[in-house]
C-alpha cells in the first residue's frame, strides 16, 4: 500500500550557487558516499541537486514533519544505475511510526533543473507509536 508521494525540483544553476556560496552546505545535506561516483569522481552538480531534491520529497513522501536529519537519508545507486534510498535515525523512526517498509525513487536532470520522485510504501498497520507517545498518551 501507498502510504506517501513526494516530488521536488530544484534549479541547478541555484544549487550550484548555493553550494558555491556556503562551502559546508554539502556535508550538512550529503552523506560522504553521495559526493562521489564510483569511480572516485566528484559528482556533479546536476547529480546532486537530483539528490538533494530526493531527500525534500522522501520529507514529503513522510508528512514533512519537522526534525528529520538530511544525513539520515542517502540517496544511493545500484550497480546498474537505478537510484535507491538508504534511511536511518529519524527518517528511519518516521518511516517506522507510518509503516514504510519500501522505498520507490526517480531522479532526473534536463534544462537546468533536477527532480525527484519518492514514493513510500508498507502497511500502516505495522506502523509503530512514536516513543513520546504510550499507549493511550496519543497527540490529538
Amino acid at each position: 500500500m501507498i502510504i506517501g508521494v513526494g516530488i521536488d525540483v530544484a534549479e541547478i544553476d541555484r544549487f550550484a550557487a548555493a553550494l558555491e556560496r556556503t562551502p559546508t552546505m554539502a556535508d550538512r545535506l550529503f552523506v560522504g558516499r553521495e559526493l562521489w561516483l564510483p569511480s572516485g569522481q566528484r559528482r556533479g552538480t546536476a547529480s546532486l541537486a537530483a539528490r538533494f531534491a530526493a531527500k525534500e520529497a522522501l520529507a514529503k513522501a513522510l508528512g514533512a514533519p519537522g526534525g528529520l536529519r538530511w544525513t539520515d537519508a542517502e540517496v544511493c545507486a545500484a550497480a546498474t544505475g537505478q537510484p535507491y534510498l538508504r534511511v536511518c535515525g529519524t527518517v528511519a523512526e518516521r518511516a517506522a511510526e507510518l509503516g514504510v517498509s519500501s522505498w520507490h525513487v526517480s531522479l532526473s536532470h534536463d534544462a537546468g533543473v533536477a527532480s525527484a520522485v519518492v514514493v513510500a510504501e508498507g502497511d500502516p498497520a505495522a506502523a509503530r507509536p512514536r516513543r513520546d507517545q504510550g499507549p493511550g498518551n496519543a497527540a490529538g
